[in-house]
C-alpha cells in the first residue's frame, strides 16, 4: 500500500500547518480562549479563505469533495494546534450528516453556506447515558398537524450555543434502542422551547445541554425520509471518530515533541535530564505508542467510508481503543517528566493533555470501543 501523500494533499497539509504556525500561535489561541464565545469568527473566515471549511462538501454544492485522508491531514495540525474553533462538527460532522440523508432541498441550502463558512451547523445527537450507542435515542418527535412537536434532551453538543442552525436527532416511531424509527429535523436556536445550556469542558472549550420541550416545528424541518436516518448518521459518526483520531495523532506528535525538547534544555545535576537513562526509556516508549497509533489512525481513514460494515466497525473501534490509550500514556509520561509545570497553564502540554482526555470520551470511550471490538470479532 502506498502511504505517499499526491501533490495536491502535500499542499493541504504544507497550507494548513503554516496557518498554524504563523496565525494560531499558543498566545493567539489564549487570547481567544479567553474571550466569551471561546473561539474566533475571524479564524473561522480564514479557515473559509483557505478553502477549509469546503473540505467535505462536495463539489456539486460548492466545496471541495475531499476524502477522509485529507480530513486526516487537516486534522493532524489542528490536534497539535489544539483549535477551538468548531471545525470537527461544523466541516465535517455536519457535511457528512447532509451528503448521506439524500435530501435535495436540504443539501442545496445547508451546504453552499457551510463551504463558504457562512453558516455554522451542528448536529445534536447524543443524549445522557448512551455512551458510543448511536440508536439510543429517546428524544421523540409526534406528528401534529402539518408538522410535528419534540421533547427530549442532548448533551454534551460541542459548540452548541455558537450554532446558526442545529440538526437534531429525535425518534418518530420504534422503541429508544431500535435503529429503525430515527429521523433528523432542522431548527433554530431560539425557537420556542427549546434552550441551550452551555458550558466550558475540561479542555476548555464550549458545549452545551440542549433542552425541547413542545418545540413546534413545521414538516419541512424534516431531513430525508421519516424514521430512515440511521444509517446516515452512523456514517457521519464513523467519519468523524476517524476525524477525532487523526486530531488525536497530531496532539500526540506535538507533546513527543514538546517533552524531548524540554528534556534537553532542562537540567539537573549539571547535565539535561534527557542524558538520564530511565528517562531515555521513558520517551523512547512514547514515541513507540505515538507511531503504533498513527498507523492505526491510517486504518481508521481508510476504512471509515469502507463498505464493509462489519470490518468498518470493527477497524474505527480498534483505532479508538489503540489512540485512547496511547493518548493517557503519552499523556501522562510528558505530564510527569515536565514536572510541576506540566499542569499549569502556561505549557500547551497541560492544554494537550487535557484535549486528550476529552477526544477519549468523544464518540465512546476507551472501555466502549474495547467491547464493542470484541462483540464483532465474536460475531465474525
Amino acid at each position: 500500500m502506498d502511504f505517499n501523500l499526491t501533490d495536491e494533499q502535500q499542499l493541504l497539509s504544507d497550507t494548513v500547518q503554516r496557518f498554524a504556525r504563523e496565525d494560531y500561535t499558543f498566545d493567539k489561541r489564549r487570547e481567544i480562549l479567553n474571550t466569551a464565545p471561546g473561539w474566533s469568527r475571524e479564524v473561522w473566515n480564514e479557515l473559509a479563505g483557505l478553502g477549509l471549511t469546503a473540505l467535505n462538501v462536495p463539489e456539486t454544492h460548492g466545496g471541495l469533495g475531499a476524502g477522509p485522508v485529507e480530513t486526516m491531514l487537516v486534522m493532524n495540525t489542528f490536534g497539535a494546534a489544539l483549535l477551538l474553533e468548531p471545525f470537527l462538527g461544523a466541516a465535517i460532522v455536519a457535511p457528512a450528516l447532509l451528503t448521506r440523508l439524500d435530501d435535495a432541498n436540504a443539501a442545496a441550502d445547508l451546504l453552499p453556506a457551510i463551504a463558504t463558512g457562512e453558516r455554522i451547523v451542528i448536529v445534536a445527537h447524543r443524549e445522557p447515558q448512551t455512551r458510543g450507542e448511536l440508536e439510543h435515542v429517546v428524544t421523540r418527535a409526534e406528528p401534529s398537524g402539518d408538522g410535528y412537536v419534540i421533547n427530549g434532551y442532548k448533551s454534551v453538543i460541542a459548540h452548541a450555543g455558537t450554532a446558526d442552525e442545529l440538526l437534531i436527532t429525535a425518534r418518530t416511531s420504534g422503541n429508544p434502542t431500535d435503529t429503525d424509527g430515527i429521523s433528523v429535523f432542522r431548527i433554530k436556536p431560539g425557537m420556542p422551547g427549546l434552550t441551550v445550556k452551555s458550558y466550558l469542558t475540561i479542555d476548555g472549550q464550549r458545549a452545551g445541554d440542549i433542552e425541547l420541550q413542545g418545540v413546534k416545528v413545521a414538516s419541512s424541518a424534516l431531513i430525508g425520509t421519516a424514521g430512515q436516518a440511521f444509517s446516515a448518521i452512523e456514517g457521519a459518526h464513523e467519519v468523524a471518530l476517524s476525524a477525532i483520531c487523526a486530531e488525536a495523532i497530531g496532539i500526540i506528535k506535538a507533546v513527543n515533541s514538546a517533552t524531548l525538547e524540554y528534556a534537553r534544555s532542562r537540567k539537573q545535576f549539571g547535565q539535561p535530564i534527557s542524558k538520564f537513562q530511565v528517562l531515555q526509556h521513558r520517551m523512547a516508549d512514547m514515541f513507540v505508542q505515538g507511531e503504533h497509533a498513527t498507523s492505526m489512525s491510517y486504518l481508521a481513514a481508510i476504512r471509515c467510508i469502507d463498505g464493509n460494515t462489519h470490518e468498518r466497525r470493527r477497524s474505527l473501534s480498534a483505532a479508538k481503543v489503540v489512540i485512547g490509550q496511547a493518548g493517557r500514556f503519552v499523556g501522562q509520561q510528558a505530564i510527569q517528566i515536565h514536572g510541576g509545570m506540566g499542569v499549569t497553564d502556561e505549557l500547551m502540554v497541560s492544554h494537550h493533555f487535557k484535549r486528550l482526555t476529552t477526544i477519549d470520551l468523544t464518540y465512546g470511550d476507551t472501555d466502549f470501543h474495547t467491547q464493542r471490538f470484541i462483540s464483532l470479532t465474536q460475531a465474525g
